[in-house]
């Protein structure tokens, strides 16, 4: 059952048993744990996935002594104090075919990028600095001794931890692991989440609309930003408005998954048998937020697993999922703490908004002709529109003591792109 005919969120009074956002953050950081139990991954699938125990490296990186441009390798010493002088050049080195010889005081070898610096040579000098004349370089005194040589274990020492648990492994990390020689790594299993939408109105897609009835949008938005987040997803579908049929439900995902969602039914109403069964079968955290939309949500624990009882309205439902449940989530997968990220920005339209709790509002965060940053209103806010929802590619996050925004004042915008992971 939706919460739509429930009163709206200004009607509310949102100091009714209503912890702030920040409060509701902080409960649900100390009753998450990162999931328990991890398995080995050839590297090549490891993208996206936490690391669960530390990254050391095997090798030095670099592995030897390399030049950092292409050049002349030589020692520093023959470097004249003045003027110019001149060096028999003896050989060559190219990445992956070093210098074979042995290299004396007078000579030097062209070296390009990359290759191994012969042990005796200290110094690279930059081709444009040379100038050659058959097998012989002419330098002067702009290098200096032990310029342009890259030193083994410059980057990474042997045995050096490399990467922490909780550390995500993104295109950059693959690399780095690769450069190594790691094959595979240890990470922590996938988040299981099953969720399920509750209510007699609701049909899923497929199905014919009769009076009074709307098609389930909330599963597909929660499957979509579920699968951003890399967890392992169990659709349990729409389930009546029956006790029976909701307990069951609840205690099925339960056993199943690492945490629970569901959208609907968590309003205190005659069929709102979520609401009432969460508080027979688990602990409850707490079950009002100080927020505008989505003040009627629920964290608690059935069992082991983690329980939101999300609202109805679909724009409600995806706030209360990127501001609360993608954090708990985010914490089972093992990752490290992470602040949400927020740009300070000018607003660029009037904003209506009442002291007393958080609002989130969907915003249009673009450039402005100055090439300044600035944010205006995607449009009507109200908690069933997914339009300006869609339209929108930030949140505009303003605070409990906020009241109307101008045109001009700072606002916090979260952009949807940064929560998406």
């Amino acid at each position: 059952m939706t919460d739509s005919n429930k009163p709206s969120d200004c009607c509310m009074d949102a100091t009714d048993s209503s912890i702030s956002a920040s409060d509701a953050l902080k409960v649900i950081a100390a009753n998450t744990q990162p999931v328990q139990g991890g398995e080995a991954i050839p590297l090549r699938n490891a993208l996206g996935r936490v690391l669960a125990q530390p990254i050391h490296s095997p090798i030095n990186v670099p592995a030897y002594r390399n030049s950092a441009m292409d050049g002349y390798a030589l020692f520093g010493k023959d470097i004249p104090a003045a003027g110019t002088c001149r060096l028999k050049v003896v050989g060559s080195a190219f990445a992956g075919q070093p210098y074979q010889g042995e290299l004396n005081r007078g000579e030097c070898i062209r070296i390009m990028t990359g290759a191994k610096v012969p042990q005796a040579a200290d110094t690279v000098i930059m081709q444009e600095w040379v100038e050659r004349e058959g097998d012989e370089a002419i330098i002067d005194n702009r290098s200096k001794p032990g310029a342009n040589v890259r030193q083994a274990g410059e980057d990474i020492q042997v045995d050096s931890i490399v990467l922490q648990p909780g550390d995500e492994i993104g295109p950059a990390q693959l690399g780095l692991l690769a450069s190594l020689g790691i094959p595979e790594v240890k990470v922590y299993r996938r988040v299981r989440v099953a969720f399920f939408s509750s209510g007699d109105e609701i049909r899923s897609i497929g199905q014919p609309l009769e009076e009074g009835q709307i098609y389930d949008s909330n599963r597909y938005t929660l499957f979509g930003m579920l699968s951003e987040l890399g967890a392992d997803v169990i659709d349990m579908g729409v389930i009546a408005d029956e006790a029976e049929a909701i307990r069951d439900a609840m205690l099925q995902a339960a056993s199943e998954a690492d945490l629970v969602l569901t959208s609907g039914g968590i309003s205190v109403g005659e069929a709102d048998f979520i609401a009432e069964n969460i508080h027979q079968l688990g602990t409850v955290h707490f079950s009002k937020v100080a927020i505008k939309p989505g003040r009627p949500l629920t964290f608690a624990h059935i069992g082991d697993a983690c329980f939101f009882g999300l609202p109805g309205n679909p724009v409600a439902v995806m706030i209360t999922f990127l501001q609360f449940a993608r954090p708990a989530i985010r914490r089972l997968q093992g990752k490290q703490e992470q602040l949400t990220p927020t740009l300070r920005v000018k607003a660029g339209s009037p904003l209506r908004k009442l002291p007393g709790r958080t609002e989130y509002q969907r915003g249009i965060l673009s450039l402005d002709e100055g090439g300044e940053l600035v944010v205006n209103s995607s449009g009507r806010q109200g908690s069933g529109v997914l339009s300006s929802m869609s339209r929108g590619n930030c949140l505009i996050c303003l605070s409990d003591e906020s009241g109307d925004i101008r045109p001009g004042d700072l606002v916090d915008v979260q952009p949807f792109d940064l929560l998406r992971h």
